[in-house]
């Protein structure tokens, strides 16, 4: 167990009585409760903890909040491991276990860091240039780059936890919790406004946590804890701590990530938030910017801010000797905290030539040597920081000969600030640059949004307290409250940090190598400027060619300074150059926070159908169709998958078969309009079907495609029986819903779905009379009496029942409708009375054989959105006249019968074949440039004794006869087949007609 040398005597706030014993890399640290594990880690000493992404140079802490693009760890071990977590962002906790990552064999000795040595043969888009050719070696160089890609390793086993979901409404969103913040609220929340304020710190505060200030005569400690329990007791006010505002979506909804307890145990991880706010403010604050020099990435260069952080927060020394550079008075702020924290302070360096000020005043009166008009020019050291190499800065911003070397172990940079505009620009508000501040703030605001503090470049405190007060006032009085003038609280004076502009600190021979802009993802200036020589100029482009701004820190330390250097580099002003997209999520959020209790059978609910007992006892193997769970096949005894796949078919061409349809969409549609609406919907002339009979209809799209299909049965002159696919039956009652409601309000129609009525059973094959008759012994079931493409009420076994004499294997068939409570009875009732005739359970698999020999199309393998009725050999059912939903885009000239457009045909294979392989005439020439067409179905036809296939081919119906070749896109395996009609099993239909 190490001690805590860099630990200040006292100070902080962190519970000195709790202490905590964590592990990193395998051995035991302690620290208290109160610290994050960055704080934690840099009070035992340790400096390194990773390695860059692509040179796996030594990496070690460089923020101290969530924007930190360093200290990426990988936290616990197992189903609890997470990769890339911020070190910034855990709290400490007892037996926390996290190591560090991308590295091999270990941190210390990571043998990728060759790569360091190789980087000039590593620059931006060396991946686009390496990796061209030759063809033949694309597998390897891809198993190549996605062994390189990615940082952490993610877990192989379930996650254990659970996470929770809540929906909110409110009158006032305050995102941020820092002074801005925490005022909005509390003039919101006096006025009687439902206030939600939500914080991403252990405890809000935001930077008042880090700092000496004095509000109304105690410390800002003392006045967070006040407010903070003002608004406790305030009823409409929920404070959320550690808790992520991470997008900003229409109508003023917000996502928030809620963490809950931070290691294994009970209770939820993370809960997600969905609010609803009637305004919103922005009180996001901003984030401190880095200064670009040579080897500025080396453990032991830390943003200034974080520096004083960690004393005043943590009370840890981040260094035993410290050095600020700065072009902006928060870096004398950054070095007096760390004079008062005990820290030797070496120097300030201050690019600025003229700077006066009372900070400047206090640094000289404590004694602390200020160096004006001078840089950093490069960082010294190999794992750590050693020292700095100073240089004096001329009139063109140029350093000049290293004037001297000062050691330190910390450098404190300072390079100005960036606002956090990220929620802003979600929201789809307009950035504006303001160059006073070099930097893009908020301009005007696309939804109810107000924007308050830091994100408006308002620097000192008192701007930040005065601009939350009048948000919280302003978005109370928006929502229909009454608000009071709010009362300041006294906070002095304080200068505004304005920064001199820095960039980037050049020499006579440009930057110095090594000079990083991106930490994440290693960019180099050097890399910027390639960019901008091989014409990616455009910041978007910048952004992929480089890889800017692309890490799990989304660029928070480092756009600005990129886009500056191409504005540069172009001769451009930063706003022509413009900013990349502000995407969700602010900060990366786990996918079971998003899913929250939507898990298992909870994320996609399983329906079972009323016969689901029954064929479990079968012996039934199931698969997914859509959200039913239905049988594929009923295996007996030793048998594989095929055999009893052609057993089952088998049985259905030669005897009877049942196969439960429950699953089927089923709509009814009633009302005196039924007739004209369903006309109007279906491409066939429903109006003209008569009381008592079915006919198979297909529905279009509005661009003429084929959306679904089905049959339709005239129960009554105003009412109609639909059936739908199974998993379009959502779709299709969603798209007459749209029709009736919408495109013919006037129409008195009425839409049910009854799919849950009822339990159906289709009953099929050259036998099914007689079982059918065996079951109605009353009825007459002849062909006469009970023809094809009829409807008629039963009683079987009893039970009322709704037979529809229709066929979806071609064979003689029936379907057959009970109530769903009865549909157990049905089943047995079937079984028995097929007894003599050996009928036979099947499931999907056959059923699929047999509409593939019929040559009958099914959605997602031939009908699959681009596909007209002419191509699937429908074309005589469109009628010439007449209006209905898809009329007018299948007269589109690219849906008309031309050789360019792909008919449906069988297929006779020499051998098995692949669905979705390539039809060709060439199987040598490039695929797919040289396609035909490709197999929508395959399967083995144990009634032709071959393997059959239906295909989408280029003017297929002129194609019959023709031998071509399928081409497996996984295989590259040719398989030479035969163009056929589609209908490959009796295609007359006598059997469907006997």
């Amino acid at each position: 167990m190490t001690r805590q040398s860099f630990r200040l005597p006292d100070g902080g706030q962190i519970e000195r009585s709790q202490p905590l014993h964590f592990a990193f890399n395998g051995r035991q640290y302690q620290g208290y409760a109160g610290d994050t594990l960055a704080s934690a880690l840099l009070a035992n000493g340790v400096r390194l903890v990773g390695r860059s992404f692509k040179y796996h140079r030594p990496r070690g802490i460089f923020t101290s909040g969530l924007e930190e693009p360093n200290a990426l760890i990988q936290l616990g071990h197992g189903a609890y491991a997470e990769p890339n977590i911020r070190a910034t962002e855990v709290p400490l906790f007892d037996g926390l276990e996290a190591f560090s990552q991308n590295c091999w064999p270990s941190v210390g000795l990571d043998l990728s860091a060759v790569n360091n040595l190789l980087g000039r043969l590593l620059p931006a888009g060396f991946y686009y240039k390496t990796f061209k050719g030759p063809q033949w070696l694309w597998p390897y160089y891809e198993r190549v780059i996605r062994r390189a890609a990615g940082m952490g390793s993610a877990p192989r086993h379930p996650d254990p936890d659970h996470y929770h979901t809540r929906h909110a409404h409110c009158d006032v969103l305050v995102a941020g919790g820092g002074p801005t913040g925490l005022m909005a609220a509390l003039v919101a929340g006096r006025a009687g406004a439902r206030v939600i304020i939500a914080d991403d710190g252990m405890r809000p505060g935001g930077a008042l946590l880090g700092d000496r200030q004095v509000i109304d005569g105690k410390s800002a400690g003392c006045w967070i804890a006040d407010t903070l329990v003002e608004l406790e007791e305030l009823p409409e006010v929920t404070v959320l701590a550690r808790t992520n505002v991470f997008g900003y979506y229409d109508h003023n909804e917000l996502w928030l990530a809620q963490h809950g307890r931070s290691g294994p145990g009970e209770g939820a991880r993370q809960r997600l938030w969905q609010v609803y706010a009637r305004r919103v403010v922005l009180a996001t604050g901003a984030v401190e910017r880095p200064l670009v020099f040579g080897h500025n990435d080396l453990p032991g260069v830390m943003l200034a801010s974080a520096a004083r952080t960690y004393a005043n927060r943590y009370a840890v020394q981040a260094g035993k000797r410290a050095v600020i550079f700065t072009n902006n008075d928060s870096g004398y702020q950054a070095a007096l905290d760390l004079a008062r924290a005990g820290m030797p302070v070496s120097a300030i360096i201050d690019s600025r030539t003229e700077v006066a000020g009372p900070l400047m005043t206090a640094a000289r009166d404590a004694g602390l040597r200020c160096l004006n008009g001078q840089v950093v020019v490069r960082a010294k050291g190999k794992r750590h920081l050693t020292g700095v190499e100073v240089a004096p800065l001329d009139t063109e911003q140029r350093a000049g000969r290293v004037s001297e070397t000062i050691g330190c172990d910390l450098l404190g940079i300072a390079g100005g600030w960036t606002p956090t505009v990220h929620l802003f620009s979600q929201s789809c508000g307009a950035l504006e640059f303001d160059a006073y501040h070099q930097a893009f703030v908020p301009g005007q605001p696309a939804q109810a949004t107000l924007c308050a503090g830091a994100i408006n470049a308002r620097y000192d405190l008192a701007a930040c307290l005065r601009e939350g007060g009048e948000a919280g006032a302003a978005a109370a009085c928006a929502a229909s409250f009454e608000a009071r003038e709010p009362a300041l609280p006294d906070v002095g004076t304080a200068p505004s940090p304005v920064p001199q502009p820095l960039w980037i600190v050049k020499t006579a021979n440009g930057a110095p190598a090594k000079s990083f802009v991106d930490l994440q993802n290693d960019v180099t200036v050097a890399d910027v400027e390639l960019a901008a020589r091989e014409g990616y100029q455009s910041v978007e482009h910048l952004k992929r060619y480089t890889t800017l701004g692309m890490g799990t820190d989304q660029g928070k330390t480092s756009n600005i300074n990129g886009l500056t250097i191409m504005a540069e580099l172009r001769g451009l002003a930063v706003p022509e150059v413009g900013t990349t997209t502000f995407r969700p999520p602010y900060t990366p959020v786990t996918l079971g926070a998003i899913a929250g209790q939507e898990t298992g059978l909870r994320f996609r609910p399983l329906r079972t159908t009323p016969m689901d007992e029954i064929h479990e006892q079968a012996g039934a193997v199931f698969g997914n169709s859509g959200a039913w769970r239905r049988p594929r096949y009923y295996p007996r005894g030793d048998e594989s998958e095929q055999e009893t796949i052609n057993r089952e078919a088998a049985a259905v061409r030669e005897s009877a078969g049942v196969v439960d349809v429950s699953t089927l969409g089923r709509i009814e549609v009633c009302g005196p309009d039924a007739a004209a609406f369903l006309n109007r919907v279906y491409v066939n002339r429903m109006e003209r079907l008569r009381v008592g009979r079915c006919r198979y209809g297909v529905m279009l799209r509005e661009d003429g495609f084929v959306q679904d299909d089905g049959t339709v049965t005239r129960m009554a002159e105003d009412r109609f029986h639909l059936t739908t696919t199974t998993a379009n039956a959502g779709q299709t009652l969603a798209h007459l819903e749209r029709c009736r409601q919408q495109h013919w309000p006037d129409h008195e129609v009425y839409l049910t779905s009854v799919t849950d009525q009822w339990a159906a059973v289709a009953l099929a094959g050259p036998r099914a009379r007689s079982v059918l008759g065996a079951l109605a012994p009353n009825v007459d079931v002849s062909n006469e009496a009970f023809p094809f493409a009829h409807w008629r009420p039963f009683e079987i076994a009893g039970m009322s029942a709704q037979v529809f004499r229709v066929s979806y294997s071609g064979e003689l068939a029936y379907e057959v409708l009970v109530p769903a409570g009865n549909g157990t009875l049905l089943w047995r009732a079937l079984m028995e009375a097929g007894q003599p005739y050996d009928i036979t359970p099947y499931g999907l698999e056959a059923m699929d054989v047999l509409r593939i020999e019929k040559g009958h199309c099914t959605i997602g393998a031939e009908i699959d959105g681009r596909t007209t009725p002419d191509d699937l050999g429908l074309g005589r059912m469109t009628p010439t006249s007449g209006d209905f939903i898809g009329r007018y885009g299948l007269n589109r000239p690219a849906l008309a019968d031309t050789p360019n457009r792909r008919h449906l045909v069988g297929l006779r294979p020499d051998g098995p074949i692949s669905r979705g392989a390539h039809v060709v005439e060439d199987p040598h020439a490039e695929i797919p440039m040289n396609a035909e067409g490709h197999v929508t179905s395959t399967c083995y036809s144990p009634t032709l004794n071959t393997h059959i296939g239906l295909a989408l081919v280029a003017n297929g119906r002129q194609c019959g006869g023709e031998t071509l070749y399928a081409v497996s896109p996984l295989t590259h395996e040719p398989v030479r087949v035969q163009i056929t009609d589609p209908v490959m099993f009796d295609p007359e239909g006598e059997r469907l007609h006997a």
